[in-house]
């Protein structure tokens, strides 16, 4: 992660209440992945009882830990590291994440290739190995929610119409369009951030990419 007087390319901005060890190796993966990318880390710490102010004083020196004085949520917590971001990206990551050596330099080349995307997210799997449908999802609504409720999605998961919200005919190994980013892994251009504004406060948890997702595509 090499840091001189060039622009910054990525901020990635994590989240943490009380997953200390888990944020350790999230940090470690996203060190290892920034060596040939201009970024920073900045870290918000929503009042963690775990004692993770103590653990992380005197580990990862080149990452900007902010610490709050009480759990304010994650959109607000995602808001207050975005003001302080230098980046022209900006990646909103969850801290029980470990991303690929590659990851990075394969999403800003992306951005690189496709001149007309504002945001992206990526393939995520679980730690066994397993494709989370979080991944691709499509807006959720009064159909998509009955479909999931009926069974109708469980009973057809590669339906475009009854598995809509997990995009369920999409394949997963390949490049789509969705509706929403996942919160866990959000790469987003800073300059359409300042046209669609950062997470709204009212989510304190959960929600909050659905709505952000929905105003990135209103943007254009």
């Amino acid at each position: 992660m090499p840091l001189n007087k060039k622009a910054l390319q990525l901020s990635v901005i994590i989240v943490n209440y009380n997953v200390k060890y888990f944020l350790e190796q999230c940090l470690c993966s996203v060190l290892n992945a920034l060596k040939n990318v201009e970024a920073e880390i900045i870290v918000v710490d929503n009042d963690s009882t775990d004692g993770s102010q103590q653990f992380f004083s005197k580990k990862f020196a080149s990452v900007h830990f902010i610490w709050n004085w009480k759990n304010v949520g994650f959109a607000k917590a995602n808001n207050a590291a975005l003001q302080q971001a230098k980046g022209k990206y900006i990646l909103f990551l969850n801290p029980d994440t470990l991303v690929p050596e590659d990851c990075f330099e394969k999403c800003l080349s992306f951005f690189k290739m496709q001149k007309d995307a504002g945001a992206l997210g990526i393939r995520m799997i679980d730690g066994a190995g397993k494709f989370l449908k979080e991944s691709k999802r499509g807006f959720p609504g009064l159909l998509p929610s009955f479909y999931k409720l009926s069974g109708l999605a469980a009973l057809f998961p590669y339906s475009k119409t009854f598995a809509r919200y997990y995009a369920g005919n999409l394949p997963e190994n390949e490049n789509h369009t969705v509706d929403i980013i996942a919160g866990a892994f959000m790469l987003v251009e800073k300059n359409v951030l300042d046209k669609t504004g950062a997470f709204d406060e009212q989510f304190f948890m959960y929600g909050e990419d659905i709505d952000l997702s929905c105003r990135i595509q209103k943007a254009g």
